[in-house]
């Protein structure tokens, strides 16, 4: 794998969605959407409070995995990928290289939803707004790194949807959002002890009411990056050149 090639395809990709306004708004302006949506719901309550650290962890998670995954599948489906790999460039290069590129969006989105969230929708935060945005970072990450894991198995954007079932939703129910995860059964309770997103959820809360000190965060955020590795190499050594 080549730095410079790794560089040139992200450089690639970011100039692709630089003219495509629907994408630009669909990662930077919905998640922040949403998140107001809901305060706006539970406006003179406590309960945006209580679940708004959830949803700065689920808004961008699935919009990052929805646009990389149907975004690489398209590079396949039209032929790009095959050219490209006829060149110097590696599996790894091109993966990595989204990953670079959908990253430093999901920085930008990341940026924006929390602002918003804080700043704009009054949301509480008790403990540091850096260790805030750097669990709301990474989890943006999950979710590129997930819809590039996709995107490697898809043959079309139809299959790519089909994964949020298999892959997205099985975190949201036993993430803890709708029922804490210590009051679930004990198979359930474990499954979900093991699933990135349960602890993107569980830092962020933990940050938003000053639960847990730094360490404890920090542990989290590195099982998240874990993830976020082990589903970039997979979708590497799994990626093909063409959907058939």
């Amino acid at each position: 794998m080549s730095f410079r090639r790794t560089f040139v395809t992200a450089g690639r990709v970011l100039t692709q969605i630089r003219h495509d306004p629907r994408t630009i708004a669909l990662l930077v302006v919905v998640p922040s959407l949403l998140i107001g949506l809901l305060a706006w719901i539970f406006t003179d309550t406590r309960v945006f409070d209580s679940i708004g650290p959830a949803m700065i962890a689920l808004f961008p998670f699935i919009v990052m995995f929805l646009v990389t995954s149907i975004t690489t599948l398209r590079e396949r489906r039209t032929g790009t990928l095959e050219r490209l790999l006829a060149m110097p460039l590696g599996k790894g290069d091109f993966i990595v290289g989204y990953a670079l590129a959908f990253g430093l969006l999901g920085l930008v989105q990341t940026a924006v939803a929390v602002s918003y969230a804080v700043w704009v929708c009054g949301l509480d935060i008790d403990g540091s707004m850096w260790l805030l945005f750097a669990v709301a970072v990474v989890d943006a990450l999950l979710g590129t790194a997930l819809g590039l894991f996709a995107s490697a198995f898809a043959r079309t954007e139809f299959q790519v949807v089909q994964f949020l079932p298999a892959l997205i939703f099985p975190q949201i129910l036993l993430g803890g959002i709708f029922v804490p995860r210590d009051q679930m059964p004990d198979v359930l309770h474990t499954i979900g002890d093991w699933l990135p997103l349960s602890h993107a959820i569980d830092a962020l809360t933990a940050v938003a009411q000053g639960t847990h000190d730094d360490a404890w965060v920090w542990t989290r955020i590195g099982f998240i990056g874990a993830w976020v590795v082990g589903a970039i190499v997979v979708g590497a050594v799994t990626l093909r050149r063409r959907s058939a």
